[in-house]
């Protein structure tokens, strides 16, 4: 898919892969809806990136709200054939901690937005993306979500954030295998340690030290090298129904 021919919608388009996702797709010629639940961040990007831009404001956990933004971006664009799933949240918390065992009700909430949240957003656009004109490769639309390394090497208090990156992991290929017969791909990206939001809120020293956890580059990910997977990933038809790890080789060890 030419990145010129993409109407991509963009969750947790705000900020962090999200932003950098759509100032991607915009820059090489693209549209893109940014959906966010932050309206004064997503209002900013949308006015200062200009007309291959929308702002959206939208809860991807809400059916009711992502049907609402779809209408919207199609009667704006005429069809929306990209999403790109970077909306999600993050809890730190044991199991069995020293003020007793993990929330059930914390654990719920990371499940309801990274899982729910996702799925809820490929559902309602891959019911709209059937609707669309085969492009010359056969191609109705392209989704790429987002999981993380935690899926695979969780750490101590990730239980409910490696299950809902594991949860994201898992339906990849059984959705890219429904999907195909209406000619949409799906993807996912799993990301190392990046320079996201999340990261920012940690110290210094604590974020130079997960950089340096990685064997090459010996950094934190930039959100622009998500952003180029990203684009490869609409480019290239072959890509479908697998994870790509995004994490110069690193290997999370259990604290």
């Amino acid at each position: 898919m030419d990145v010129k021919n993409v109407v991509a919608v963009v969750t947790g388009g705000a900020s962090g892969l999200g932003e950098a996702t759509v100032r991607q797709i915009v820059g090489k010629g693209g549209r893109a809806v940014i959906v966010d639940r932050d309206g004064a961040k997503g209002e900013q990007l949308s006015e200062e990136l200009g007309a291959g831009t929308l702002f959206l404001k939208a809860d991807v956990t809400s059916a009711n709200e992502i049907n609402r933004m779809l209408d919207q971006a199609i009667e704006a664009f005429g069809h929306v054939n990209a999403v790109v799933n970077c909306a999600g949240i993050v809890i730190g918390e044991k199991v069995v901690g020293r003020d007793g065992p993990h929330e059930l009700d914390s654990f719920s909430k990371v499940l309801e937005v990274n899982v729910m949240g996702t799925f809820n957003v490929i559902r309602l656009a891959a019911e709209r993306m059937k609707a669309n004109e085969p492009m010359d490769t056969g191609e109705k639309g392209v989704i790429i979500n987002t999981a993380s390394i935690a899926a695979f090497d969780g750490q101590i208090g990730q239980a409910a954030y490696s299950a809902s990156k594991g949860g994201v992991v898992a339906m990849t290929l059984p959705i890219s295998r429904e999907l195909a017969r209406h000619g949409i791909r799906v993807m996912t990206i799993a990301p190392g340690v990046f320079e996201t939001p999340m990261f920012q809120q940690l110290p210094e020293e604590a974020r130079e030290a997960l950089g340096n956890q990685t064997p090459f580059p010996k950094r934190l990910g930039q959100p622009q090298e998500y952003a180029k997977l990203a684009l490869s990933i609409l480019d290239n038809p072959m890509l479908n129904g697998e994870v790509i790890r995004l994490d110069g080789a690193i290997r999370m060890q259990a604290k």
